[in-house]
């Protein structure tokens, strides 16, 4: 998009939003917690957001956004928006513009309605205070029918563009419902499709490009702990690995590395799968072996039917076992579920290692693990994976809550 000797935006912008691709969205406003809180909101529904404030330049906003929606709060006054509006309409934009406020501040409805006189396209006013439903029902429309496709993205592209984040997902303690550490997944932000999927860019174990992904996570969990410790305190971070990672003779001393030297670091939990231990039993108690001495733990993930091999082992290295969702998704209905459960919670015990049922996302699931004796749960039930501002804010220092 390009602006003409007189200021207006080329026609490129006019068609963005018949693009099958992530919509997005540019956030007007002067506060910046508010600007927050809707880019927050917004990537949850699925927009690509970015930001402008009142006296910034729109120009460059909108062509650094080619938004779809054009957000607009009034914290700076009505006068200040009905400018923005005014310059949205001199460029010409042809989003749709979204006013919020309080509908009874006289200006809220003024403001709507000069958009509607400059010729914008205004959808129905927001007002505040706003639930996620009320946000949805306003910008739904602009959503794709059919959900964007997710192409391939070379891992070398993601890395030198630096499009990867990572997400966190929080681990709680059972019983009394506190924070034990959380998980850390590797995410894509890609400029035009939005958050990529995993598996659209993590190449095989044994490709060449592996070893600088697993750099990249080592390198950035450490990066956030400092954050995180720097403005809530510590936490117990998880990274996943696959077992062939290993196979390299210096990759126990890269993962402890990049481990920050810090008095409150206690630690690093590496997760891998139970599929790929057991294959090679003798060579992950080894490798579980090493890392411990470098206070590094691995946990055995996605534990599932091929549990009972786990009992061929004389010494058992490993510090957690995290229970496959498909034994507890539905559990508190299901004796042959609950059953399992007991099975590998009495094996655990017998060898000393937490326990951790994943995909809790119901309060039946949550009950059930702890009836049963889990230490640990995981699941959307108390939080998504989100990126590592968003879980400081709504996870770090904030009280667990049970959800009716």
């Amino acid at each position: 998009m390009h602006e003409n000797t007189h200021g207006e935006m080329s026609p490129a912008i006019a068609t963005f939003g018949r693009r099958k691709v992530a919509p997005r969205a540019c956030i007007a406003d002067s506060k910046p917690h508010i600007r927050r809180f809707l880019k927050d909101a917004l990537e949850d529904i699925g927009f690509i957001t970015g930001e402008h404030e009142p006296d910034g330049d729109l120009t460059a906003a909108l062509r650094g956004t080619l938004p779809d929606l054009f957000v607009l709060g009034l914290s700076a006054g009505g006068i200040a928006a009905s400018n923005t509006l005014e310059q949205l309409a001199a460029r010409r934009f042809d989003g749709k513009v979204l006013v919020f406020g309080q509908l009874a501040a006289p200006m809220v409805p003024a403001v709507h309605a000069l958009g509607r006189d400059l010729g914008l396209t205004m959808l129905p006013l927001l007002p505040t205070p706003f639930s996620d439903s009320d946000l949805r029902a306003r910008v739904g429309s602009l959503m794709p029918s059919e959900a964007p496709p997710n192409p391939p993205v070379h891992v070398t592209e993601a890395l030198h563009s630096e499009w990867l984040e990572l997400w966190y997902q929080p681990r709680i303690e059972v019983h009394s419902l506190t924070l034990s550490g959380a998980e850390a997944l590797v995410r894509m932000r890609h400029p035009t499709w939005g958050i990529v999927p995993p598996a659209c860019f993590i190449p095989d174990a044994d490709d060449p490009h592996f070893a600088a992904l697993s750099e990249f996570v080592l390198r950035q969990v450490a990066k956030d702990w400092q954050y995180f410790t720097g403005e809530y305190g510590p936490i117990t971070p998880s990274i996943n690995l696959p077992l062939d990672f290993f196979r390299d003779p210096d990759a126990v001393d890269a993962v402890t590395r990049f481990m920050p030297h810090h008095p409150a670091f206690d630690g690093l939990m590496v997760e891998i799968a139970s599929q790929e231990i057991v294959e090679d039993l003798p060579f992950a108690a080894k490798v579980a072996r090493a890392l411990q001495l470098r206070n590094v733990g691995i946990a055995i993930d996605n534990v599932g039917a091929e549990w009972p091999m786990l009992l061929t082992l004389q010494d058992f290295p490993f510090v957690e076992i995290k229970v496959d969702r498909a034994f507890i998704t539905g559990a508190d209905n299901d004796r042959l579920k609950q059953t399992t459960c007991r099975r590998i919670l009495d094996f655990a015990d017998s060898v000393g290692a937490r326990t951790l049922a994943e995909s809790v996302e119901t309060r039946a699931d949550f009950l059930l693990a702890r009836d049963l004796g889990f230490d640990l749960v995981q699941g959307f039930y108390f939080a998504k994976p989100m990126e590592r501002h968003k879980f400081a804010r709504r996870v770090l220092g904030k009280p667990v809550t049970l959800a009716e």
